[in-house]
């Protein structure tokens, strides 16, 4: 599949400016994009009549990446859209049971339910901590680039103390799909 979407050279520069000197940005303009980038804008955006930018995450440091997403705050100002994708849990070899009507497991569902509740209340340090914090880990995320990209997102957040709202939950074949809008 493709999904086409219009130049984001200029974009990309001022991103790679943003960026400090510990976190070297390198360019594949010739990459197209990953899943986790045109999946769900081809749900939003399906005539791809924006431009893109994916930024591959440096690390999977929930506090470096909130300082990322602090360096690309500005940048929302001009309209720019800040999305961190991949769902709220992405336990796949865990999963037994494969039919869109089965009952989520129970990590995927404690995790949600911690996940959400720690959003709700704006707790940024607990959601960083998840790893030794959260309920059903490992299994919710047995790897966490899945669950890395909100931490960019919070801190791109324009009102860093509102907390995000939930605008879709719920599972699908037993993972929490649910995201968040952050002010």
């Amino acid at each position: 599949m493709t999904y086409p979407t219009p130049d984001a050279g200029a974009l990309a520069r001022r991103v790679a400016a943003a960026m400090p000197d510990t976190e070297p940005v390198h360019e594949h303009t010739g990459r197209g994009l990953d899943h986790g980038a045109w999946v769900p804008l081809k749900v939003m955006y399906p005539a791809a009549e924006i431009p893109v930018l994916q930024l591959s995450m440096p690390t999977m440091d929930p506090w470096r990446l909130l300082a990322l997403g602090r360096r690309l705050r500005p940048l929302r100002d001009e309209g720019v859209l800040v999305i961190g994708s991949g769902f709220l849990t992405h336990g796949l070899p865990f999963l037994r049971d494969f039919r869109p009507d089965a009952p989520p497991p129970g990590w995927s569902r404690d995790f949600d339910l911690w996940a959400a509740e720690a959003l709700a209340r704006g707790d940024v340090e607990e959601l960083a901590n998840f790893a030794t914090r959260a309920p059903g880990m490992p299994y919710a995320h047995p790897t966490v680039e899945h669950f890395a990209p909100l931490f960019v997102t919070l801190g791109a957040a324009m009102d860093p103390e509102a907390p995000p709202s939930t605008a879709i939950d719920g599972f699908f074949l037993g993972l929490a799909k649910r995201s968040v809008q952050v002010a």
